[in-house]
């Protein structure tokens, strides 16, 4: 889709196996270090990515996002990272969907005219794509000279999933406070299903699935089944755990996918964008999210707002507002009802010309 646009590919950056988790730190290539301090992580999975565009080496790399992998490195990178909406991207000719819907692909990016511009160039639909986004009546480019006007915003800053930290509050409240000064309605308020208890078991069950039959294909490609030693214990966990779901579970996560869907767009009647953290901490040091004891439930911590948007497929951006008191990067997010990226870029570009993030670089940095 990047030759279409006339982009030179230039080389292939690093993720985790299977894209599976949110930090970029394989065993087959070690780990990929943010150039904003060295011994931190990344994010993921399309961490190698982030690292490529915040050290300046390319401006525009691709990520794809099935539960924040596009928006976990911008905001650990400090990159704009737009999800675009279920359908906006099409997975043709291959696949129809990926992930029952939950994943799409993207770019990140250091500016929003540049995230606009790619953005037009991969909004079309595939033949027999089982569903597509509708396209905008201007450019997403052309919309970035629109003013979005006065929107009405809702703002949530924790979870009873779990604690948020203190830098990625205060990353929220002050970009609530830019928005207010910028002539917004600013509230307290978020959608009632965004922390349903389901979620995370229907989306597991979804992932899980649909990477075991991943597994099966790449398995029948190269000729022989999988060992131990071709894969991380984790990886091959979930695809162990993915082969047990009969064929009604995966049809009742779907069913549940759709009715989340609709649950969550009754919010999105009243309010037009909800900005929430990106994650609930700011970027782990290496090593932290891979430790076999404590791992898997630090990246469950910190998972509270981004998996709910995959799900619901509504387009979701992540955009470098804030610095951590470690000097990292913290990102925000903003949440547009389904189709909407018009008015997310216009609102993103207002706050982008606002701050002064687009001038920020990292001590490593390669241009």
């Amino acid at each position: 889709m990047f030759k279409r646009l006339g982009l030179v590919n230039f080389g292939r950056t690093n993720t985790p196996e299977f894209g599976l988790t949110v930090t970029t730190e394989p065993v087959s290539y070690g780990p990929s270090k943010n150039p904003w301090n060295l011994e931190y992580s990344t994010g993921g999975s399309s961490g190698g990515s982030a690292a490529a565009v915040a050290a300046g080496i390319v401006p525009i790399a691709h990520a794809n996002d099935g539960g924040g992998s596009i928006r976990i490195p911008a905001s650990e990178c400090g990159l704009v990272g737009l999800k675009p909406s279920r359908g906006r991207v099409s997975f043709g000719p291959k696949l129809g969907e990926s992930w029952a819907g939950a994943a799409i692909d993207g770019v990140l990016t250091r500016t929003i005219r540049d995230t606009a511009r790619v953005l037009d160039g991969v909004s079309y639909p595939w033949p027999g794509d089982p569903y597509w986004a509708p396209l905008p009546k201007l450019s997403f480019e052309e919309e970035l000279s629109m003013s979005p006007g006065q929107l009405r915003i809702g703002v949530v800053t924790d979870s009873p999933w779990g604690p948020i930290h203190q830098d990625c509050i205060d990353a929220v409240q002050k970009t609530a406070l830019l928005l207010q000064d910028l002539g917004h309605v600013v509230e307290n308020d978020s959608p009632g299903p965004l922390f349903d208890d389901e979620l995370f078991h229907h989306f597991r069950i979804a992932m899980a699935a649909n990477e075991a039959l991943s597994a099966q294909k790449l398995s029948e490609a190269i000729g022989r089944s999988f060992g131990r030693e071709d894969m991380e214990g984790d990886t091959r966990a979930l695809i162990e755990l993915g082969r047990t779901y009969t064929a009604t579970e995966y049809i009742a996560s779907i069913q549940w996918f759709h009715s989340y869907t609709r649950r969550m767009a009754e919010w999105w009647s009243k309010f037009d964008v909800l900005l929430t953290p990106v994650i609930a901490e700011p970027p782990p040091k290496l090593g932290e999210l891979r430790d076999p004891e404590l791992g898997t439930k630090r990246i469950r911590e910190l998972l509270l707002f981004t998996v709910q948007f995959n799900v619901s497929g509504q387009p979701a951006i992540s955009l470098p507002m804030h610095t951590s008191s470690n000097g990292l990067p913290v990102g925000v997010q903003l949440v547009a009802a389904m189709h909407q990226e018009s008015s997310l870029l216009r609102l993103s570009h207002q706050l982008e010309s606002a701050s002064s993030w687009h001038n920020r670089k990292p001590p490593l940095y390669a241009a």
